[in-house]
């Protein structure tokens, strides 16, 4: 039987997930800041609750982003440290389409045509459109950074049937969702992890470790003073 590990820390939660001989074992806490130093330690702790070491595991999965810079960067540096010491492959895993996966698992087809809109600070959204057809996902709008407003024409010429993501807490009635059903909060980050990294392997997109890269949709981490003024100014004026 396939034995698979898999990070994520692109937003402010951190989540491990470790699927075994069909039963899943899953970890989620804080992340954020936080990722860098606790990844490690939670992992070993998983692969020892699972009852399995590093060299049981056939593939190590990453949340590659888009999402928080540090968080992306330690995700993919445990993994892909993981991967190279004990000699496995990887899986890239979009971490936008994570949330359309948790959002499916909890609504079923309702979630099944689903727009991803995350909150990427800086009056910014990370958006991505995804479709349920039989037993995977396809990528209909790749991942983007954009504004609100920007995702609002989309919206407007095509108007979204599910959407899912923080953003809708961040963003409120900037973001035109019209009559979508609307799932601002994920329940568990990490069975649907779990779930990604298991379809990702069986489809066989897992690649050498020193492959492995994060998404970055953001050149800048930080604003300038006078960028910050300006969006704040944007964001009172709407």
């Amino acid at each position: 039987m396939t034995c698979l590990l898999a990070i994520d820390s692109a937003t402010e939660a951190m989540c491990i997930a470790l699927s075994r001989d069909g039963r899943r074992f899953v970890f989620e806490g804080e992340g954020g800041a936080l990722a860098s130093a606790r990844l490690l330690p939670e992992v070993m702790v998983l692969l020892q609750s699972a009852g399995c070491t590093l060299d049981d595991v056939d593939a190590v999965g990453f949340g590659r982003g888009p999402g928080a810079f540090t968080g992306l960067r330690s995700a993919c540096s445990v993994a892909q440290g993981l991967a190279l010491g004990a000699g496995k492959p990887v899986l890239a895993l979009d971490s936008l389409l994570l949330v359309a996966q948790e959002a499916f698992d909890e609504l079923g087809d309702a979630a099944a045509d689903c727009w991803v809109a995350m909150d990427a600070r800086m009056d910014e959204v990370y958006a991505a459109h995804y479709r349920r057809e039989g037993e995977r996902w396809q990528v209909l709008t790749a991942p983007m950074l954009c504004r609100p407003e920007e995702l609002n024409r989309r919206w407007a010429a095509e108007p979204p049937r599910c959407v899912a993501g923080s953003a809708l807490a961040a963003f409120g009635e900037r973001l035109a969702t019209g009559n979508a059903l609307q799932r601002p909060a994920t329940r568990s980050r990490a069975a649907a992890l779990a779930r990604l990294a298991e379809a990702a392997w069986c489809d066989g997109a897992a690649v050498d470790a020193a492959l492995a890269l994060p998404v970055y949709l953001r050149d800048k981490v930080a604003q300038t003073t006078a960028e910050r003024e300006a969006a704040q100014r944007a964001k009172a004026a709407a």
